[in-house]
């Protein structure tokens, strides 16, 4: 006897899906970090490379190129970017009224 498998469709944030604390500044951290390893894969450089411009040991360059949040801060990614000849802009505003929470997100230019 066949069982049926029962499929959810997930919500455009995974770690609010599986229950995340703060799932929203988690998702911006990882977006963070991709950004940050899409721009060491499009400047084609080593991992070896890639810690000498960051100034970190080439073991955290495979975490971050892995994925490993818990293996930085926010603050620790902004300095990433701008080892990587890159700005950062922090802009904080009052929520718009018709929101319920104030929330973290990421917009990430088109520089690469």
């Amino acid at each position: 006897m066949k069982t049926k498998e029962v499929v959810y469709r997930g919500s455009d944030n995974i770690f609010a899906d599986i229950g995340v604390s703060h799932p929203k500044r988690v998702l911006a951290r990882a977006r963070i970090m991709f950004h940050i390893a899409e721009i060491i894969r499009k400047r084609g450089l080593a991992q070896k490379q890639a810690a000498d411009i960051l100034h970190i040991p080439q073991s955290k360059v495979s975490c971050l190129m892995n994925g490993k949040l818990n293996n930085f801060s926010m603050d620790h990614l902004f300095e990433l970017l701008n080892a990587l000849d890159t700005d950062v802009k922090i802009i904080v505003e009052p929520k718009p009224k018709q929101e319920k929470i104030a929330t973290t997100n990421v917009f990430i230019g088109s520089s690469l």
